[in-house]
């Protein structure tokens, strides 16, 4: 966990939970990609965990990457893939969830890019526009939504005896 402290009291303002933080700096530019990971399974609970604050949401509205142009949602699959992430890509085309997470649509109209601009790996991408004080210069975070296989369930598992 990371926060902003005053400084004035030493109380803690504002705590905050980052996953993985990618950083360099040298003398011409600078940059933070920050990681963000949820499990999913096919739950609408789980689909709305990664869509809403506490997963995406962070990067649009809350203080993730702050002044960042770019940054990268993780989605650990406990369920397959076919039953995830097709449903998280059409949640994105409901327009109050768009109108929410501050989409930005592609030059062809589409709230994703698929497959991803930036990242050969990741699934799609997504841009939203935040607010000046968040926001880098441009004004839009590009946010590349990867998925990864962890396993399945006990549950869903067939075991062979002989």
């Amino acid at each position: 966990m990371i926060g902003e402290i005053d400084l004035s009291t030493g109380t803690l303002i504002q705590e905050r939970r980052t996953d993985i933080v990618y950083g360099w700096n040298d003398t011409t530019q600078g940059m933070r990609l920050v990681f963000e990971f949820n499990r999913m399974g096919r739950q609408k609970k789980h689909r709305n965990h990664y869509l809403l604050e506490q997963g995406l949401g962070r990067f649009v509205t809350g203080i993730y990457s702050r002044r960042q142009a770019v940054a990268a949602m993780v989605g650990v699959l406990l369920d397959p893939d076919a039953d995830v992430v097709p449903p998280i890509r059409e949640a994105l085309e409901d327009a109050a969830l768009a109108t929410a997470l501050r989409l930005k649509p592609t030059s062809g109209g589409d709230p994703i890019a698929r497959p991803s601009n930036m990242f050969r790996a990741a699934d799609f991408d997504t841009e939203h526009e935040r607010d000046p004080s968040l926001a880098p210069t441009h004004g839009t975070i590009r946010v590349s939504h990867f998925f990864l296989a962890f396993g399945y369930p006990t549950s869903t598992l067939k075991l062979k005896t002989t």
